[in-house]
């Protein structure tokens, strides 16, 4: 059955309500299957995520990483291209980033930001122009390139990390910290000069910018030609010839937008809370990026609320680890699996059946 005979608030709400709610079930059953009270680690796992301010502003912090690199890989999704390399695409973007506050962090922080904005757009798209290359005109696979560079990425930073860019007299890999006119300010920090109170945590102006960023996907993909473009190269490229699009130059469009998104991570990371570029600074942020943009269905809005989910399991597992003993890393990690499969790989498990009880609806209406 088509999916348009369900309302919009059925697919938009009901449906991933109901994935979401079977996926914490489930897991509650494990929990419950290890010995443990499931009511009582979900209390923890929610007080964990917003039961105070601080909570509140690490879960806003985890979900602003996750905002970047779900756009980056929704935005080349539009596309048909199935973008895995945002865990290397943000990594060498961190370096574009870590340059300029390095070499040019000096400078007032208003003529910092752009500059790191700009550097890590740069890095992040140069590192994904050789597999969209490679795709566009040689025709090779985007997942194999992407998975290729991420290594080759990972490779190159432990490089720069140990034997060039590393803090003179440290045997860390890791680079001499920012000045602190290159340090991003912090909400909290923000809000004070308004007389706002806030708990202190670590998340920052580059929250905005990610949700400037959602803007402007959001109004490229579907209201401008170049967004019409990589759409219909992704739906039908046959047909987008036809009409006269280059897939070669859509293709190389999306992969290089898609990148610079990714490459933007590192002014949450590195500008808000570290103040240096370290190894493994996206601790795994781009691949998480692809589940946020399957459960987010590729839209900014669903992205946006996807990542706040995962943010709060990151920061909610850690307290109920903590609480809870029991309860391991391993755990919060299948937590987050079986919400990411019911989300995302089985998001039509309930349709037929709402299918059939609308359909039924309409007859004897």
């Amino acid at each position: 059955m088509a999916q348009s005979k369900l309302p919009g608030w059925v697919n938009a709400g009901l449906i991933p309500a109901l994935n979401l709610l079977t996926a914490f079930l489930v897991s509650g059953l494990v929990i419950l299957a290890m010995g443990q009270d499931p009511v009582k680690a979900f209390g923890y796992l929610v007080y964990g995520a917003f039961g105070y301010g601080e909570a509140i502003g690490y879960t806003l912090y985890y979900a602003t990483n996750f905002i970047f690199t779900g756009l980056a890989v929704a935005v080349a999704f539009h596309c048909y291209l199935f973008n895995i390399g945002g865990e290397g695409q943000a990594y060498l973007g961190g370096l574009g980033i870590g340059l300029v506050c390095l070499y040019l962090g000096d400078l007032p922080f208003w003529a910092v930001l752009p500059l790191t904005v700009l550097g890590g757009a740069l890095f992040g798209a140069a590192w994904a122009a050789i597999p969209a290359y490679l795709q566009a005109k040689r025709g090779s696979h985007i997942v194999i390139t992407t998975i290729m560079f991420n290594f080759i990425g990972s490779s190159v930073m432990t490089f720069l990390l140990v034997d060039w860019l590393k803090r003179p007299g440290s045997q860390l890999p890791e680079t001499s910290p920012f000045p602190e006119s290159a340090w991003m300010p912090k909400l909290h920090e923000l809000a004070g000069t308004f007389g706002i109170k806030m708990a202190h945590s670590p998340a920052n102006l580059a929250l905005i910018i990610a949700l400037l960023c959602c803007v402007g996907v959001w109004l490229f993909i579907w209201h401008t030609r170049w967004g019409y473009e990589i759409r219909a190269v992704g739906r039908n490229p046959e047909a987008a010839v036809y009409s006269g699009i280059s897939p070669a130059r859509a293709i190389m469009f999306s992969m290089l937008l898609s990148g610079a998104l990714a490459g933007l991570m590192g002014v949450n990371e590195l500008m808000g809370e570290q103040h240096r570029v370290i190894i493994n600074f996206t601790n795994g942020c781009g691949f998480v990026g692809i589940a946020i943009a399957l459960m987010g269905r590729n839209h900014p809005a669903g992205i946006v609320l996807a990542s706040l989910l995962m943010g709060a399991l990151f920061q909610g597992g850690a307290e109920l680890a903590f609480e809870m003993p029991a309860i391991t890393r391993d755990m919060i990690w299948t937590i987050q699996g079986f919400v990411i499969l019911f989300t995302g790989a089985l998001e039509h498990l309930y349709r037929p059946q709402l299918e059939r009880i609308f359909l039924r609806r309409e007859a004897t209406a």
